[in-house]
C-alpha cells in the first residue's frame, strides 16, 4: 500500500477526482495526465515529481516514498511544488522544503 500524507496537497484540476485517482493510483490502474509529488527518493534533494503510471512497475512503487502532492497536469504539479516552498518559507524562513515536510510528518505522527 502507498504511503498517502494525511494533510495531502490536491491540485485545483485533481479536487473534483481525488477519491476517484486515489483508489486508481492505490489499486495499480493507469490514469491519464496525473502527476505526484513525492519526498525526494535522494535524501540530498528536496522533491521528485513523476507521473503516476510509474507506479504500475512494482520496484518503483515498493520504493515510493510518502506521497505530498496529487495534480492533473505538469504545470499544475510544478505550482503545487511553488505553493509548497511559498509555505515553507513563510514558516521557517528557508527554501528547506523537505526538512519541513518532514517536521510536519512528525508532529502529526506524534513523534
Amino acid at each position: 500500500m502507498l504511503n498517502w500524507y494525511k494533510k495531502l496537497y490536491v491540485g485545483d484540476n485533481a479536487k473534483r477526482k481525488k477519491k476517484q485517482l486515489i483508489r486508481k493510483i492505490n489499486r495499480g490502474a493507469g490514469v491519464l495526465d496525473t502527476y505526484l509529488i513525492t519526498l525526494a527518493s535522494n535524501p540530498e534533494n528536496q522533491l521528485d515529481i513523476f507521473s503516476a503510471n510509474e507506479l504500475k512497475q512494482k520496484a518503483r512503487r515498493k520504493s515510493c516514498p510518502i506521497i505530498i502532492g496529487l495534480s492533473c497536469g505538469y504545470m499544475e504539479a510544478l505550482e503545487m511544488t511553488k505553493r509548497l516552498v511559498e509555505e515553507a518559507y513563510a514558516q521557517t524562513g528557508t527554501a528547506q522544503v523537505r526538512q519541513w515536510l518532514e517536521q510536519q510528518i512528525r508532529e502529526e505522527s506524534g513523534r
